[in-house]
């Protein structure tokens, strides 16, 4: 359709990531991972919840970027995913609120 790319292949455009950084960006999910499981069997106290968050935030964004080409893609495509972002913090931020206000399941605040 549009170009040839090298190799000889035909593309219609958009971006082509070298192996070599899906490579590294699965390293860091798998890393991420381990270091969640890790976070898992440390007391932390009151920071082990914020903490897989945190973690499962950064594997969310490595996900979203590389795997889905958002990092490549117009700026359009990255307001829709902001926004996303966006309304999912402010579901879980609601949830939070609710949970953390009733005091007879007694549940201590963060």
């Amino acid at each position: 359709m549009s170009g040839r790319q090298g190799g000889g292949e035909i593309h219609a455009g958009g971006h082509i990531a070298p192996v070599g950084l899906y490579l590294a960006v699965f390293t860091a999910l798998l890393v991420l991972t381990a270091t969640t499981v890790s976070v898992a069997f440390v007391d932390l106290g009151a920071l082990n919840t914020p903490a897989a968050i945190a973690i499962a935030v950064v594997k969310a964004l490595l996900v979203i970027l590389y795997f889905m080409h958002v990092r490549w893609s117009p700026r359009l495509t990255w307001i829709v995913a902001g926004a996303a972002f966006l309304w999912l913090a402010l579901l879980v931020g609601g949830l939070l609120v609710d949970y953390l206000s009733r005091p007879w399941l007694g549940a201590v605040p963060v």
